[in-house]
């Protein structure tokens, strides 16, 4: 009968935390894919109300009106800056995320190997009984024979 592996605890704990590690990066890559979409429509949206500005300049436009264009206009820059800022910040925790995720999958990786080296010792130790327990039934078929054979004479 084999031995239950004794850190079998600890082998399910690291694909756990695998799990979640990659569960967070998956979770990470959508947030960048959010950030960078929000910035990209910020930054059109801000290049076409530039455009707006210089059209209505072009067509003439009161001094309160094209305060009110400059107005917004710094408020889309902050607003971009705001969101680079926070893609910046995702980057960075993506970084983090990766090497967590690679730290567990090292992890668990060794404690799979723990895993398998145990299974293979088991299997070494239980080969080697059954074989000592063949080689003791031989033995002793063959002495009941030798004095089955014995007896005969």
């Amino acid at each position: 009968m084999t031995k239950t592996f004794s850190m079998q605890p600890l082998v399910h704990l690291a694909h756990q935390k695998n799990e979640d590690a990659s569960k967070k990066f998956g979770q990470l890559i959508q947030q960048q894919k959010a950030a960078q979409t929000k910035l990209h429509t910020l930054e059109q949206y801000r290049e076409d109300y530039q455009a707006r500005l210089q059209q209505a300049v072009i067509n003439g436009i009161n001094q309160t009106s094209l305060r009110n264009f400059q107005d917004f206009i710094l408020r889309l820059d902050e607003a971009v800056a705001q969101q680079r800022n926070a893609l910046e910040h995702i980057l960075r925790l993506i970084q983090a995320g990766r090497n967590e995720l690679a730290n567990t999958q090292r992890n668990m990786k060794s404690f799979d190997t723990l895993a398998q080296r145990h299974l293979e010792s088991e299997k070494k130790l239980q080969d080697k009984l059954e074989q000592r327990q063949q080689d003791e039934h031989t033995g002793r078929h063959s002495a009941l024979k030798a004095r089955a054979a014995q007896n005969e004479t």
